[in-house]
C-alpha cells in the first residue's frame, strides 16, 4: 500500500506541533501516511504548486493563507467567509481554524469580551456575531480596530458589538465568556496576563487561544476564581481533526480527541518547560 503524503507549508515555520498532531490522527485512522514541514520563501510559492498538487492534502500557515487562493479552483464556504485558507484538498481551499475554535470554546452566548482583534481575533469576532452574542472587543491598535469595525459593520449590521479598552469596562459589568486572542502570556513571556483579576472575576468562562504554555497565567487565575477555563491546545487539535475529515472522511470519537489534546499538552510541557 502506497504511503499517503501530506504537509504544512509556511515561512518561517520554526517549531511546529502539526506533524506530532497529524501523526497521532493518522495512527488512530490506521492510515499509512507521512506529514512533513515544507518551508520556502514567499516568492517561491508558484514554483512549488506542482509538487503540492501531488500530495493527498496539505495545510497552510503564514504567509500563504491568502496567497494560495488564486492558485486554487474553488473555496469552501469557510474559506470564502474569511478569504483565508489553511487546508487544501483537491485544489479546494478550506478554513478549519473556525471549526477548531467552535469545537473547543465554551458556549458562545450572552455577552462576550474579546481581547485582540487582529489575526485569529478577526475570525473569532466573526464567529461570535454569527452566533448572535453581544460582543465587546478590546484592541489597542487603532488601525486594526478600525479595519475590523468596518468589516463587522458590513457583515453584521443587525448584531451588537463595540470597541472598548479593557481597563474602561465597569466593575459591575458581567460577561458570559472572556476570549483572549492576543499574544500576552505566550511562551517565553509566561508571567503576563492580558486583563486584570477583577475583569476575570466578571466572566463566567475563559478561553485562551494560546497553547504554549498549556495553562497561561490567565487560565491559572480563572481556575483559581472557580471559572470554566479552556486553553488553545484544544483548538489546535480540533482544527487538525477537521482537516482529516476533509482529506479522507475520517471519524474520531470525542474521547480519542480529548486524549490527543491531553497528550499534546504533556508533550508541550516536556519540550518547553521540562515538566512531565
Amino acid at each position: 500500500m502506497a504511503i499517503e503524503k501530506y504537509c504544512l507549508i509556511g515561512y518561517p515555520l520554526g517549531h511546529s506541533m502539526s506533524p506530532w498532531i497529524h501523526e497521532k490522527l493518522f495512527s488512530l485512522s490506521g492510515k499509512q501516511a507521512e506529514y512533513t514541514l515544507n518551508e520556502f520563501p514567499p516568492e517561491q510559492l508558484e514554483q512549488h504548486v506542482p509538487e503540492l498538487e501531488q500530495l493527498n492534502g496539505f495545510n497552510i500557515t503564514i504567509p500563504y493563507k491568502t496567497k494560495i487562493i488564486p492558485l486554487l479552483d474553488k473555496l469552501d464556504e469557510t474559506a470564502e467567509r474569511y478569504q483565508s485558507v489553511n487546508c487544501v484538498s483537491g485544489k479546494i481551499g478550506y478554513n478549519t481554524d473556525c471549526i477548531g475554535f467552535l469545537r473547543s470554546v465554551p458556549e458562545i452566548s450572552g455577552k462576550v469580551l474579546l481581547i485582540g482583534g487582529g489575526g485569529v481575533g478577526r475570525m473569532i469576532a466573526t464567529e461570535v456575531l454569527r452566533h448572535h452574542a453581544e460582543l465587546t472587543i478590546s484592541e489597542p491598535n487603532a488601525e486594526t480596530a478600525l479595519i475590523l469595525e468596518n468589516e463587522l459593520k458590513e457583515k453584521f449590521p443587525q448584531e451588537k458589538f463595540c470597541f472598548r479598552s479593557a481597563d474602561s469596562i465597569p466593575i459591575q459589568e458581567e460577561f458570559h465568556l472572556l476570549i483572549n486572542a492576543c499574544p500576552v502570556g505566550m511562551f517565553p513571556k509566561v508571567n503576563a496576563c492580558p486583563v486584570s483579576d477583577a475583569l476575570i472575576q466578571q466572566c463566567d468562562a475563559v478561553f485562551d487561544v494560546i497553547y504554549n504554555p498549556t495553562e497561561t497565567l490567565l487560565l491559572q487565575k480563572a481556575k483559581s476564581f472557580g471559572k470554566i477555563a479552556v486553553g488553545g491546545a484544544a483548538m489546535l487539535v480540533w482544527q487538525a481533526v477537521r482537516a482529516h475529515e476533509i482529506w479522507y472522511h475520517a471519524e474520531f470519537s470525542t474521547g480519542q480527541i480529548q486524549k490527543i489534546i491531553q497528550d499534546m499538552q504533556e508533550e508541550i510541557n516536556r519540550q518547553f518547560t521540562g515538566k512531565q
